[in-house]
């Protein structure tokens, strides 16, 4: 697996390319935080990545506002200790 032991935020990740990234990177071996703004959808889509055997976490972000971005980015160190891929 390309990105054992890596972890991975995918934004946008609750549908679409943004979810298809979550889900190759999660077969991939990585741990995927998956963030967007739609609750439902990104929970959702965390916990079937769960239920695949990887490991994930849903955070709602707002790209577009810097202190979403930084919640993410602070969520993520203290769920994983650190952030390889964006």
């Amino acid at each position: 697996m390309r990105f054992e032991g890596k972890v991975a935020i995918v934004t946008g990740a609750a549908q679409g390319i943004g979810e298809a990234y979550a889900r190759a990177l999660a077969a991939e071996g990585a741990s995927v935080v998956v963030a967007d703004l739609n609750e439902d959808s990104g929970n959702r889509v965390a916990k079937e990545i769960e239920a695949s055997g990887a490991t994930a976490m849903f955070v709602r972000t707002d790209v577009s506002d810097a202190a979403s971005a930084t919640a993410l980015a602070d969520a993520t160190v203290a769920a994983y200790g650190g952030i390889d891929l964006l």
